[in-house]
Parts: C-alpha cells; structure tokens; sequence
C-alpha cells in the first residue's frame, strides 16, 4: 500500500532530493519516501536507491509514526574533534609512551583509542609532525678512538683523491652460497610475480673480492674458496696489475685481521706506492663497494639458479664484465660541509 502525503511533505521531500546542500543520507531517505508514495516495491527501490529492504522498511515506520521529523537520524554521531595545539601536543607525547599492552609502538587506532579521539585526526598530526611509529631503522655506533681522524681519511680520499693517483674501494663478500632450485622456477606472467620452490641444493660456498676504482666506477674482482691473507694479497696483486707502474694506488679497507698480516705487511714493503686507507671500526658504510656488493646481490645473487660452484663463479665473472662495459661512479657530496663526524652522538652514524 502506498504511502500517502501531504502537499507540504510531498515539497520538502522533493527539496530536499534536488538539493546540493544537506547531507546525501537526508537526500536518500526523501528518495525512498517519494518512491513508496508512488507505490513502487521494495526491489525497484532497492535496485534504484542502493540500499536493503531493512532500510526502507525501517524509515518507512518512523515516517508514519512521526512524518518529516522521523527521517531525521537518531545518532548523529560525535562531533568531530578540532585540532588544537594542545591536543597535538598531547597526540605527539603519548606517540613518545609505550603503550600499556606491551605492544612496541602504536598504531593510529590503538592511540585514537586510547585519547577517545579520531584515528584519522592521529595520523594528520604524525604527518605534520614527520612521525612513523612503525618505522625502524638501525644503526651501528663505531667505538674507534680514531674514528674521526679515519673517516675524514677516507672521505677526502672520495672527494679529493691525489693527483695522478687511482684510488679503490676493496673488500670481500664472504659465504656466498650456490644455492641450486629443487622445484622448477615458475616465471612471471600478468598479475603473478616469479616463484620459487622452498626447497633448495646448496653446492658450497666462495668469498668475492672486489675493488671499485672510485673515479671510472669500474669493478675489479675475483672469487675464492675462502677469504685468507694469501687471497687478499693475490687480489693486490690483481689490482696492481691493473694500473701503470710506479702508480700511486689507494685502497680502502676494512680492519679485518686478514689485512694487516705479516704478508700484508710484506707485500706494502715490497710495493711502496700502494697504500691501506683502513675505515674505522663498525663503519662499512664508509666503503663504496658495499653499495656495489648490495647490487650485485638484488641482480644475481638473491634469486640466481646456481647449479655449482663453478657456476656460480662464472656468473660473477659475466656479471663483473657486463657491468664494466658501462660502470657509474658513486658520487658523494656534503650538503652541509661544516658538520663533523664525531662519536659524540648517534644521529651522526648513518
């Protein structure tokens, strides 16, 4: 049975569907009032309006118990919160608190929870505020007495190296693993990433050398068995192999032990234009060639079928050759030059 109306609701029902300023929801409920009026069913209005017969069952009650002010809803929800300076201050020192579950940090729900406030109103205060709880990064702070003295060493080397001079970043990437796929790989199609099978042979393992010229960007390397003060002497000699003779050569390590042996030694005494530029403890980063070591394991090593270790050096080999047809220097600036490296504090260890 069709709804009957008066000529006043009948106008204000219309109003209030041609109308651009109230609110969709008030629309809605004039659409549907309108459309029993005309004694349209249930699943005509459902399929117009987008709603379920619950809805239109349950507004139609409330029009005909108390007409127009029975569309207006019950719960208008709670007012929406403004964000003063003193509620972002509170936002951003609870941020700093552990939260009272044990969980380690909060989430823009758990703390809007806990402040009875809007989730969304939390995360334009993180914003604003440059917070990312569930962001973490790491750090590794040197305890080298002469990290200062060392870094600067090796960072003048980057951006001012001698003149006439070539100047490497060498070190080695131990335990690298030829890892062989027991199940076939599954490669990528539209909507599906390459797969790999759990399971795996591992053939062994050999260390890379590896010395960046920091100038050209081209890679010197060469695979061992294991990384001993014997290989790393030999890889010298690959190094000094590479230049004029005479040359002034700079190559920057790391104070693993394998560096400073008797045969290191040795080798420094009986070739007196090659220097150790050694980084200061816990600082890799300082070393160009990690970033290059980071490449070559995103391009071949993290997903590489390797069915032994000869394989495995071979595909180092191509990949070094491949990459020297067109290497890129890593470039390093300063943007503010007057700021010292010190040990005083850890926000300057990056």
């Amino acid at each position: 049975m069709a709804l009957t109306l008066t000529a006043d609701e009948r106008t204000e029902l219309e109003r209030r569907l041609r109308s651009r300023k109230i609110r969709a929801e008030d629309a809605r409920r004039a659409q549907v009032i309108l459309m029993l009026s005309r004694g349209d069913s249930f699943s005509m209005i459902t399929a117009t309006v987008g709603c379920y017969p619950d809805y239109i069952n349950r507004w139609k009650q409330r029009f005909e118990t108390e007409r127009l002010p029975g569309l207006r809803a019950k719960y208008c929800g709670q007012p929406p919160t403004v964000r003063t300076p003193a509620m972002e201050a509170r936002i951003l020192s609870k941020t700093r608190q552990r939260p009272p579950d044990g969980s380690t940090h909060w989430s823009t729900r758990k703390l809007a929870k806990a402040l009875g406030i809007s989730h969304v109103l939390v995360g334009r205060v993180w914003r604003r505020a440059g917070l990312q709880p569930h962001r973490l990064e790491r750090y590794m702070l040197s305890d080298d007495p002469a990290f200062e003295q060392k870094a600067a060493d090796v960072i003048g080397l980057y951006l001012n190296p001698p003149q006439h001079a070539v100047v490497f970043a060498a070190d080695e990437k131990t335990a690298i693993q030829a890892l062989d796929r027991l199940d076939p790989v599954l490669p990528l199609s539209p909507g599906r990433a390459e797969r790999h099978g759990f399971e795996y042979y591992r053939h062994g393992t050999l260390s890379l050398y590896a010395a960046l010229n920091v100038r050209t960007g081209e890679i010197i390397g060469q695979t061992v068995p294991r990384h001993t003060s014997d290989a790393f002497v030999d890889f010298l000699n690959d190094i000094v192999d590479t230049q004029p003779r005479r040359r002034e050569i700079h190559v920057i390590v790391d104070n693993l032990s394998a560096h400073k042996t008797k045969k290191v030694q040795a080798f420094l005494e009986a070739h007196p234009h090659v220097h150790l530029h050694v980084t200061p403890t816990y600082s890799s980063w300082l070393n160009q060639v990690e970033l290059w070591f980071a490449k070559i394991e995103r391009d071949l090593l993290a997903r590489g079928i390797l069915t032994s270790l000869p394989d495995l050096a071979r595909k180092i080999r191509r990949y070094i050759t491949r990459y020297n047809e067109n290497p890129k220097p890593i470039r390093w600036t300063y943007s503010n030059p007057a700021h010292r490296i010190t040990t005083d504090s850890a926000d300057t260890v990056h």
